[in-house]
């Protein structure tokens, strides 16, 4: 009677299992929106603005910072300069720019590091880069891209 019984409680659990649907996984993962600052964003959570000074022109691209962090898109093997001076992880504590602010012009690295938050080698030497590309300088009420 025991075997018989374990018997239809098996069959019954293979029958039940076996009617199941399977359903398709759904995995979904927000990064938020890209935060929009005049002279980039800090390669880590919470992705502050950074000062201007921070990145140098190997960053922007026709004026455009290229991302940083969960954002980055630039090249594969990028490293540009950035003077690490005004990293907050580094010591600073001046001010940071609010979003959606104006830009201005002046640089000085001395540091490379890569966009995902590693240093390295960017190839060449900060000493020439002042210059944002595609920036052109002006007053207040100009707008840049």
């Amino acid at each position: 009677m025991f075997k018989m019984k374990a018997l239809t409680c098996a069959a019954l659990a293979i029958a039940i299992l076996s009617c199941a649907r399977v359903a398709p996984a759904q995995v979904s993962l927000s990064i938020g929106v890209e935060p929009t600052c005049p002279y980039g964003y800090f390669d880590y959570a919470p992705y502050n603005c950074s000062p201007y000074g921070y990145y140098g022109p190997d960053w922007f691209n026709g004026g455009v910072f290229i991302g940083a962090g969960r954002w980055f898109h630039g090249p594969h093997e990028f490293y540009g300069h950035v003077d690490n001076r005004y990293d907050p992880r580094r010591g600073y504590r001046g001010p940071l720019p609010a979003r959606n602010e104006e830009q201005f012009n002046h640089f000085h690295g001395n540091e490379a590091r890569d966009g995902r938050g590693h240093r390295g080698d960017a190839g060449h030497d900060a000493g020439n880069e002042h210059a944002l590309p595609g920036y052109h300088g002006g007053g207040h009420g100009e707008e840049h891209r």
